[in-house]
């Protein structure tokens, strides 16, 4: 029996079979660099903006990856990219969101 199955023109990944092509930690550190502008063009008081990037760098124990952050915290950066206007931001979120969490 013939298959019919079509094989897609481009390339395309899929987080259930593989992560080969896919670029979490970067695009993640990516998400994260988008966060730091948008605090700093927002100016003002950011209190849990400030302490989310805080947790990069912890006082004690082991660094999380940007990854784990992002994935912990996905909907705030969601709503936080949506006040700022971020379409870039958002588009590259969702990207992540898919692909690695």
């Amino acid at each position: 029996m013939e298959s019919t199955r079509q094989i897609p023109s481009q390339i395309s990944t899929d987080r259930y079979l593989t992560f080969d092509g896919i670029d979490c930690a970067g695009n993640a550190r990516r998400v994260m660099g988008y966060i730091a502008c948008n605090v700093a063009a927002q100016g003002g008081d950011h209190r849990f903006w400030h302490y989310f990037m805080a947790k990069r760098t912890p006082k004690s124990g082991p660094a999380p990856d940007d990854l784990f952050l992002v994935h912990s915290h996905i909907n705030q950066i969601r709503e936080f990219f949506e006040q700022c206007g971020d379409c870039e931001a958002l588009e590259l979120l969702l990207q992540v969101e898919e692909e690695c969490c």
